[in-house]
């Protein structure tokens, strides 16, 4: 008798497991129990198609069950939802919802693949309001582009500063809506730190779509939204999109052990706590790179775990290693992409830490076309251990955030960054890439040739008497400067170090950090107690205008 696979649900992971299975092996009886109308479909790719960039609906479809079947060999049954399973028969009851009957579907291997289900949260009016949606599947997609063709709404409010927000803010903007996004947090993109969701943040603004942070809904009414401040938004269209939750109601009906936020608890072989029955995908616990229990709901992960549970089911050796994950967005003109560790992350971890900022181009600055990278880096200086790494700007950060986090995954140090070699023309890169830079910065800090200062600690450390000394020229201080700062430029230092105070404690800044480090460096062979200012007056003034001194207006 041929054994027989089980896959409930038919999306990333399940799949991914289902093609690979059959690879494997051609004698196996494999379906796919999927309760929505459509598998394998491009869910990262919906927001693109609701803007119009993404013209045809049938390329969102990257198998059908009819292809499935033709070219695999594989059952997939749409519009079947699993209701129950029974784990001492090895049965699951199958609900057709099309025709509302149930039947029982035997398994030896049963691999759960449901994934996540959009959070819902606790709001007035939710459920009576005709003009709010939320985007997970293609039925959602249809919804809204469908009330967008027939109503052609004004304005549209996105509940939810994430991922998926900020693609549909982008894409509602170009089809001509005047969007608000609506963030619980204290800035958009929250998986990312606030000095770097400055410039997303900007991004949106310089774009029309306005930004409210450290706002919530609290009650729908038509089509007006009061927040908890008071204001009230019209939208004649508004997406939910405050997150995910995974979707485990099954597993836990059937007694399957769960885990951190109720995500489905598996081991290193990805099976769960009832022999014989795996998961895979958003539903799922994952180890973070330290070793913490974490939710990453991502694509790459999901395919990733699909094909090993494959593995692991056909005999082959392989190894739930976790995720880390490493993620991008675009935001009009600008792109933002982070891997592993966020620093707020670190510091709830008790880890020892720095972080430093770098801003470079992302090819030879003397090549026309030439654009600025800022790249955090978040590393024990101990050991060099790489915690995590963000990246923004307008190209060039996906391929400065694979480096790193294929660095990461490899267990590569800050000392490694600096030896890695890639390839190098002016329009391509530069002979000194921005991932070789940041490990050089990392080393300093690491070898003790420099000290630095993060930007939330500036104003803390001018408070306890320290002195700040701006080293950029005259013409960028007239374009903006720090209130009570001594100006000095680089060229001039060395002249002019009797200006000094030697018995005072000094904190240097220029405009990204590079001459300002190069002042640390003079300043400290001459015995002055300095530190750098990281990121410098660029990253202070996206971040915060706390001691920002507007520059004055000409008549």
């Amino acid at each position: 008798m041929r054994k027989k696979i089980v896959i409930i649900g038919g999306v990333a992971g399940g799949a991914s497991a289902a093609a690979r299975l059959r690879r494997l092996d051609e004698n196996l009886e494999i379906i796919i129990l999927e309760k929505g109308d459509y598998i394998s479909f491009a869910n990262c790719g919906l927001p693109y198609y609701i803007g119009n960039v993404i013209p045809n609906r049938d390329s969102l479809f990257l198998q059908t069950p009819t292809m499935l079947k033709n070219r695999l060999n594989i059952q997939a049954r749409v519009a079947h939802e699993v209701i129950e399973i029974d784990k001492v028969n090895k049965t699951v009851t199958v609900k057709d919802l099309k025709t509302q009957t149930t039947y029982l579907e035997t398994y030896d291997k049963l691999i759960l693949s449901p994934g996540a289900s959009p959070l819902l949260p606790k709001i007035s009016g939710l459920s009576e309001a005709k003009n709010l949606f939320t985007l997970r599947n293609v039925p959602d997609t249809d919804k809204i582009k469908t009330f967008i063709n027939i109503n052609q709404p004004k304005t549209a409010t996105i509940i939810g500063g994430g991922f998926i927000g900020l693609e549909m803010a982008e894409n509602l903007a170009n089809r001509g809506l005047q969007v608000t996004i609506v963030e619980k947090a204290p800035h958009v993109l929250p998986p990312i730190d606030a000095e770097m969701a400055a410039f997303v943040n900007e991004e949106l603004t310089k774009n029309s779509v306005k930004v409210l942070t450290n706002a919530e809904a609290v009650k729908f009414s038509g089509n007006e939204i009061l927040l908890d401040s008071g204001e009230v938004i019209v939208s004649d269209l508004t997406i939910l999109s405050v997150g995910i939750k995974p979707e485990t109601s099954l597993a836990k009906l059937a007694g399957i052990k769960l885990g951190f936020r109720d995500g489905i608890a598996v081991d290193e072989q990805y099976e769960t706590s009832i022999k014989d029955i795996y998961a895979v995908g958003d539903a799922i616990v994952v180890k973070n790179q330290i070793g913490q229990d974490s939710l990453i709901s991502l694509a790459s992960p999901a395919n990733r775990q699909g094909r090993q549970v494959a593995d692991i089911i056909s005999g082959l050796s392989s190894k739930n290693k976790g995720s880390q994950g490493t993620a991008i967005v675009r935001v009009f003109n600008l792109q933002a992409a982070s891997t592993g560790l966020s620093e707020r992350q670190v510091q709830l971890s008790n880890l020892t830490y720095k972080a430093i900022h770098i801003t470079a181009n992302d090819h030879a600055g003397y090549y026309p076309g030439a654009s600025a990278i800022t790249l955090k880096l978040i590393f024990n200086p101990d050991n060099g251990e790489i915690y995590g790494a963000q990246a923004v700007g307008q190209k060039g950060i996906d391929k400065r955030i694979d480096i790193l986090s294929t660095a990461i995954k490899a267990g590569l140090t800050i000392f490694d960054l600096p030896e890695l070699e890639f390839t190098y023309a002016p329009p391509f890169g530069s002979a000194k890439d921005p991932v070789n830079m940041v490990g050089y910065a990392a080393m300093n800090i690491a070898l003790g040739q420099s000290s630095n200062i993060q930007w939330h600690e500036l104003g803390e450390e001018l408070h306890q008497g320290k002195i700040l000394l701006d080293v950029r020229n005259p013409d960028e201080i007239a374009r903006g400067k720090f209130v009570h700062s001594v100006n000095i430029p680089l060229d001039e230092l060395r002249s002019r170090l009797g200006e000094l105070d030697k018995t005072k404690s000094y904190i240097v800044s220029c405009q990204s950090g590079l001459r300002s480090y190069n002042a640390e460096r003079i300043m400290k062979q001459e015995g002055f107690d300095v530190k750098n200012l990281d990121g410098a007056y660029g990253l202070y003034s996206k971040a915060t205008q706390e001691l920002i001194e507007k520059p004055t207006q000409k008549n």
